[in-house]
This record gives structure tokens, C-alpha cells and sequence, in this order.
């Protein structure tokens, strides 16, 4: 085996054994209050201190009534063991926005890696992982108790966890307060956060880089141009000068969707805002139009809550054979869901049969078939983190045939697998790290062409379950607002265009660019913004790769971000 590789799943052990002992995947740690401000911790393990910080911002009267959750603001809070508790004296802050459909969990390996790569050079930073306000709605009781069968029987039957009962999905009646949620509050929310955390605004543009992964860009990018005391003379308040640079994970700090072409699916429920501004709140205030995003398949609250217990057992169990896919309830949106994810071509989508119960998996399996490349359709969904182990596979041509050379890009190009026989053996999850080793069966797609390689491997597939289920903040966005999407694809209008006080504020501030390889902006990388490329990276994979790559070298998004923390200029 390589040595590299060896050494790299020794410190996962060591690292994954001391957040086990230390509480983290519990979050069994005590909070403490300072009046409108809670810190809670959630474990230490490999120099790296983790906590939830909650802050209370309730917002404006005009919205309605919401839960009492919804009037805090939350965020990972990720430093150094070695550094200052204080975050107004860490050399840096790292503050990041989410994607679309994505919440403060997915950064959890980013940030580990940021930070432990900034104290081995003497430096200690701090990285922020912020959670859009709507994942106030989400409920983690089921997947906080590490159980699988607890967390199902939790959301799916109505049993009780702790003398609590699941209040249910919540439906778009009960969404009224945020048909107001855009991008003015978005990025007002970021601010408050920002002046509550650090009150002193020279600290903040001396020490704070704002970013973000996808649409994370894109609100990055209206942050910088945006007025947040009403008087764009006065400029100490304005965007640009709350941050000492920008940066950008795999997307572009922008105020224009074009550069995230394929990470929103056309089946979800958006609007047409064909229909104009007016009309499209109109339908958002009145709930004619869906006030969050959400598609019938994989992409709604019921159907991504799974994603969660996937991780849960993969981290539970990881070698276990899975029952999962038998245990949970049959209703239409999950057999779907289980079918697009699961079939093999159209006629096995149609039938249901074989279906994903009729195979043997492992718990790792069953994450790394929601998850990988070579599995799940959705490019924007898709991370690096290994293949399928223990037997034959076969070609997966649906939704899309392998090897069409006109692949949309919400597909991606990877070619897809499939375990091929059901009822038979047990199929495993080779990690990213075992790809190309001497015992790799190096499986083909019917048309000779390798599945995978060990440079297009990037992701720990035990990390991913780590940030997916074990996370106190949510890895998925279960309740992703509607205006925030329409507020964007509205940027023309005058009632958005508005919100653009300071356009140099783009450009005001240096700007670090990161893309993934396969992700995104594949082939078509803006070259005038001087890119660092992840080769061999997906759109998840700027987030999710583990600490040291298959080449035996260190990981380059957390290796470019440590540098550009070190002196942006």
C-alpha cells in the first residue's frame, strides 16, 4: 500500500477515535449563555476545537410570525487548540457562506484541514461555517441519538426520542415568514453576525475574509457591494469593508448566476420569474408560490433527512450490512427517490424491481451510493470518496446514458455504476485511499473505460459521514427559501439592483478563486481570475477532501486557503 495513503488513514483513526471519546459526535458538551449569545462545544480531536455559536438577531416584525429559533443566527465555530480564545485575536477569520440546498456541516473537513495547516505553520485562524436562518426549521432529535433505526422510527413513525415527538415536515402554510428571506437578508444577516462577534469594524477589515462555496459566491459577491446603514456616503459599514479579501469555492464572487450553471435541477418547484418581481412576491407573500425550494425526488425535507441517517450509520457501523434501504417506511417520495438513485436504466426505474433493498450493502456502501460520482446523478450533489467493492458492477444508464457526449452538465460526465447482482454477494465501499491499490478489482464500464482512478479519489468517505451525520448543524438545507433563488435570477430588477450600493465593492478586496476539477466550471474556467484547480475534484469535494491526497501530497483547497489567510495580497 502507499506509504502516504497508510499514514493518512492512521491520523483519520487517531483523529476520528479522540472526537468519539471527546463527545463531538454527541454533542454532549455543556453551553454557555452570555446573554443573547451561546457557545456550545462539540469536540476537539487533532489540535482543532469545534463549537455551535448561536446569536440572537430577531428579525423585523414585518416577517410574521416564525418559531422562536428562527430569531438566532448560528455557526460553526472551528480554531485552533493551540490558539487564543478570543476570535478578535486569531490572525484570521474565515467566514463561509453555504451552496444552495446546503447548510454549515458540509464544511466541516475544510475547515479541520484550514486550520490544523495554518497552526503546523504557526498561524491560528479561525473558520466560521454559517447556516442560513431558515435551518432553524430542522429538527436533529432523531439523528443526535447515532441510532439509524431511532432516527427513522423518529421521523418516519412517530415514535418518541427523550419524551418528544416529531413535529412533522413543515409545509409551505406554515412557511409565510420566509417569503421574505432574499438576499438583502441574507447578507444583512451575515452582517449583524459579523458586528455582533467582532464590534469593532477595524478588526474586521483587518482580519475577516468572506467567502463562500456556490451560491455562497454569489451572496459573497452581493455582501461586498451591499449598504447596511441606509447612507452609502458613510462607507465604514459597507460590505467591502468587513472583509480583508474574498474567496471563492468552486464559483465566482459575483452578483450573476451564469458561472453555477447545473446546480439548480429543473424539476424543482421555482417560480417562472418570467412573470416579473411583483408578481413572483406577490405569490411568495400570499403562499400561491412555494416559499421553499424543494424537487419530488431526493431534494425535499423527508427524502434529504435520509442523506443524514445514511451518515449516522456509516459512522455507527461502517462494515455492517446495512437495512436501511428494508427498514424505512414505503410511501411514494422514498420508493422515487430510491428508484432515480438506484436503477440500473429506465425499464429498472419503471418496475422498481430490482430494487435497492435487494442488494447487500454495507453502511458505507449505502452512503458512497448516495454520495460518489460514480453513483449519485446530481452534479452538484456529487463527492470523490471511493467505489464500490466486493463484486461485479454494471453500467448505470439512468437518468443518463455513460458516455454520452452530450451529458447536461447537471449530470456531470463521470461514468456511473451500479452493484449488478441483488441477493448475491456483499458489496463494500473501497475508500478514496484503497483506489489503485494492488488489490483493486479496477472495474469498467461496458465500454472498457475505467470507472474511476486513484487521482480522481479525493474525499474520505468516513469524514463525509462525520460531517453528514453527526454534525449539530445540519450538512443539507432541508428548507432552502424560495426568494433567495428568485431575488438572484431577479438581478436586473430595480428592486434587486437596489441592493448593489458600492459595484466596486467586487473588486475592492483581493479575492482567492478555488475551483474543483470536474466540478461546476469545469472546462470552461475563467483564466482572468488566476484559479487555483483541485485537479480531480467534484462540486463537494472542495469541502469534503481529506486532509493528505492520493499523490501523497497535502490537500490544495485548505493549502491555498491557508496561504491566502496568511497574507492576501
Amino acid at each position: 500500500m502507499n506509504t502516504s495513503r497508510s499514514r493518512a488513514r492512521t491520523w483519520r483513526t487517531a483523529a476520528l477515535a479522540a472526537l468519539l471519546t471527546t463527545g463531538a459526535f454527541t454533542g454532549s458538551a455543556s453551553a454557555s449563555v452570555e446573554g443573547a449569545r451561546t457557545e456550545t462545544a462539540v469536540g476537539s480531536a487533532g489540535g482543532v476545537i469545534e463549537t455551535v455559536v448561536r446569536v440572537k438577531a430577531p428579525l423585523p416584525a414585518s416577517f410574521g410570525a416564525r418559531p422562536a429559533a428562527c430569531d438566532w443566527l448560528s455557526y460553526l465555530r472551528y480554531r485552533s487548540s493551540a490558539g487564543p480564545a478570543s476570535s478578535a485575536d486569531a490572525d484570521r477569520v474565515l467566514v463561509a457562506q453555504p451552496g444552495i440546498l446546503e447548510g454549515a456541516g458540509a464544511f466541516d473537513s475544510v475547515a479541520r484541514n484550514t486550520v490544523t495547516r495554518a497552526a503546523q505553520q504557526g498561524r491560528h485562524i479561525e473558520f466560521w461555517a454559517l447556516d442560513r436562518r431558515s435551518n432553524c426549521l430542522e429538527d436533529h432529535t432523531g439523528t443526535a441519538t447515532g441510532d439509524q433505526h431511532t432516527a427513522v422510527d423518529y421521523y418516519y413513525r412517530g415514535k418518541q426520542v427523550g419524551g418528544r415527538t416529531f413535529a412533522g415536515f413543515v409545509g409551505n402554510d406554515r412557511l409565510g415568514w420566509m417569503a421574505g428571506l432574499g438576499i438583502e437578508q441574507t447578507v444583512r444577516d451575515e452582517y449583524d453576525l459579523l458586528a455582533a462577534e467582532l464590534p469593532d469594524q477595524r478588526v474586521r477589515k483587518d482580519k475577516v475574509l468572506c467567502g463562500g462555496h456556490s451560491l455562497g459566491g454569489v451572496i459573497t459577491g452581493y455582501f461586498a457591494a451591499a449598504d447596511f446603514d441606509g447612507n452609502p456616503a458613510t462607507t465604514a459599514d459597507a460590505g467591502q469593508n468587513q472583509c480583508a479579501g474574498y474567496f471563492a469555492l468552486d464559483t465566482t464572487v459575483s452578483t450573476s448566476l451564469a458561472d453555477l450553471s447545473g446546480s439548480i435541477p429543473d424539476d424543482t418547484n421555482l417560480p417562472d420569474v418570467g412573470l416579473g418581481y411583483g408578481v413572483v412576491q406577490a405569490g411568495l407573500d400570499t403562499g400561491l408560490l412555494p416559499r421553499s425550494l424543494s424537487a419530488p425526488v431526493l431534494l425535499n425535507p423527508e427524502t434529504m433527512t435520509l442523506l443524514a441517517i445514511a451518515g449516522v450509520g456509516a459512522v455507527q457501523d461502517p462494515d455492517g450490512e446495512a437495512d436501511l434501504p428494508s427498514y424505512l417506511p414505503q410511501n411514494t417520495n422514498i420508493e422515487a427517490t430510491n428508484r432515480f438513485l438506484f436503477s440500473k436504466d429506465t425499464a429498472t426505474f419503471l418496475t422498481g424491481s430490482p430494487a435497492v433493498k435487494d442488494f447487500r450493502l454495507t453502511n458505507e456502501a449505502v452512503l458512497g451510493a448516495l454520495m460518489d460520482d460514480q453513483s449519485v446523478p446530481l452534479a452538484f450533489l456529487q463527492s470523490s470518496v471511493g467505489f464500490f467493492d466486493g463484486g461485479p458492477v454494471t453500467d448505470k444508464n439512468f437518468p443518463v446514458t455513460n458516455g454520452s457526449s452530450a451529458q447536461p452538465g447537471l449530470f456531470g460526465t463521470e461514468y456511473k455504476a451500479i452493484p449488478a447482482v441483488p441477493h448475491g454477494p456483499l458489496y463494500t465501499w473501497r475508500d478514496y485511499d484503497r483506489v489503485g491499490d494492488a488489490d483493486d478489482p479496477g472495474y469498467k464500464s461496458s465500454d472498457g473505460t475505467p470507472f474511476t482512478a486513484a487521482g480522481k479519489e479525493v474525499t474520505d468517505i468516513q469524514e463525509l459521514a462525520r460531517s453528514m451525520g453527526t454534525q449539530p448543524l445540519d450538512f443539507t438545507e432541508q428548507y432552502f427559501p424560495t426568494k433567495l433563488v428568485t431575488d438572484l435570477e431577479l438581478s436586473t430588477s430595480p428592486q434587486v439592483k437596489r441592493l448593489v450600493v458600492h459595484p466596486d465593492g467586487l473588486t475592492a478586496n483581493p479575492t482567492l478563486t478555488v475551483l474543483a476539477g470536474d466540478g461546476l466550471l469545469a472546462g470552461r474556467v475563467p483564466a482572468e481570475l488566476h484559479p487555483v484547480v483541485a485537479d480531480g475534484y467534484q462540486h463537494l469535494d472542495v469541502l469534503t477532501a481529506a486532509p493528505v491526497q492520493n499523490n501523497g501530497r497535502p490537500e490544495p483547497v485548505s493549502t491555498a486557503l491557508t496561504e491566502f489567510a496568511r497574507d492576501p495580497r
